[in-house]
């Protein structure tokens, strides 16, 4: 089966080198280079032989990324190029046609889509915003009135920035335990203090990457930490795709989450720096309201007005160079995605100007 546009990206792509305000971007400050090499503080670099490498990835690094849960051992973790391949790995490896899949919107189009393309029946489950982006507790009782292969969910959510509540977690393992059901869970908005699926579940597969939280989306890191037969699984499809992530990148990996207290106060710092910005921007903006998450680099602004989210942000870029994904991008309209990763003073910019476009459009 043919993929569709991924809307979100394609968005990004047209539209992102545009912005002279990004309020949509979901990486905390991405690092430099340099400023990555300056934690080598025993030039590990400058002895890096550019072979393939250890294939599942250097024991080093598999050993920090350990360290971001709370149980298993490096032999339960490989890596990937991104959270994304990380998530499609899983997905091909675990999937056959006519298998039923459990997913939520708004949400990741990658977690409907490709289950799709593999001929998956895809059971999609809305989140409503009234009660804080969470699934209604009898539409997903009903969902497993069949066999289910595997839920897909993100926590915490793009663009939402929500966490299933706990009643619902544990609502989700009861139902998912009854048919040894896999729970894919894309952690790439995770902070390491909240508990990961991959611990919590026995079935649970947790994804990330080193892209939000630890500033370097452009390393193209990611990993999955799941029972050890599912990384043998994804291992033998490794040799068919990418082999190796590679020294380099494995080195620097490891240096990042030698320093990830450094990298996560950096970006936990910038992030709080925002949420203040966004709540005190909402005290006095009527047209505008957010269910404020507690996690994550990202939230789901809804806005008062009768201007779809795809022209209201059309507007802005070519108005004010403010850059925002639509909420059409999640099939979910008058919404946009907002960040809490810009600089304060950024945020702040782009808040105004859509403040002053609501109060000049149409209701």
């Amino acid at each position: 089966m043919k993929l569709p546009d991924f809307k979100t990206e394609q968005w990004m792509n047209r539209y992102e080198r545009q912005a002279v305000c990004n309020m949509t971007d979901t990486c905390a400050a991405p690092l430099s280079f340099l400023k990555l090499k300056e934690l080598d503080h025993h030039h590990l670099l400058d002895s890096i032989t550019l072979d393939y490498g250890v294939i599942p990835g250097d024991e080093r690094l598999r050993n920090e990324i350990l360290k971001l849960y709370s149980s298993g051992t490096i032999d339960q973790i490989t890596l990937a190029d991104g959270c994304l391949q990380a998530n499609e790995l899983v997905m091909h490896s675990l999937l056959e046609p006519g298998d039923r899949v459990i997913t939520f919107t708004p949400s990741y189009q990658q977690f409907e889509d490709v289950p799709r393309s593999l001929g998956c029946e895809v059971v999609v489950l809305p989140l409503s915003e009234a009660s804080g982006w969470q699934p209604d507790g009898s539409d997903l009782q009903k969902a497993f009135e069949k066999p289910v292969k595997m839920v897909i969910l993100n926590m915490p959510n793009n663009p939402t920035g929500s966490v299933l509540n706990q009643e619902l977690l544990l609502k989700l393992f009861s139902l998912c335990r009854k048919e040894r059901t896999w729970i894919l869970c894309d952690e790439v908005y995770r902070d390491p203090e909240m508990p990961s699926i991959a611990d919590a579940y026995e079935y649970g597969i947790s994804t990330s990457s080193l892209s939000k939280l630890f500033s370097l989306a452009g390393l193209r890191l990611g990993w999955v930490r799941g029972p050890e037969e599912l990384i043998h699984l994804i291992n033998v499809r490794r040799d068919y795709s990418m082999i190796s992530t590679g020294p380099l990148r494995d080195t620097l990996g490891y240096l990042a989450l030698q320093n990830k207290e450094y990298l996560l106060t950096r970006s936990r710092e910038r992030i709080l720096s925002c949420r203040k910005v966004v709540g005190a921007w909402l005290k006095q903006e009527p047209k505008a309201s957010l269910v404020m998450p507690e996690y994550g680099t990202v939230s789901f602004l809804r806005y008062e007005s009768d201007v779809p989210s795809r022209k209201l942000a059309q507007d802005l870029l070519e108005e004010s160079g403010v850059f925002f994904v639509p909420g059409s991008c999640f099939d979910c309209e008058y919404h946009l995605r907002l960040t809490f990763t810009a600089d304060p003073r950024t945020e702040e910019y782009g808040l105004m100007m859509l403040s002053e476009y609501l109060n000049r459009s149409r209701f």
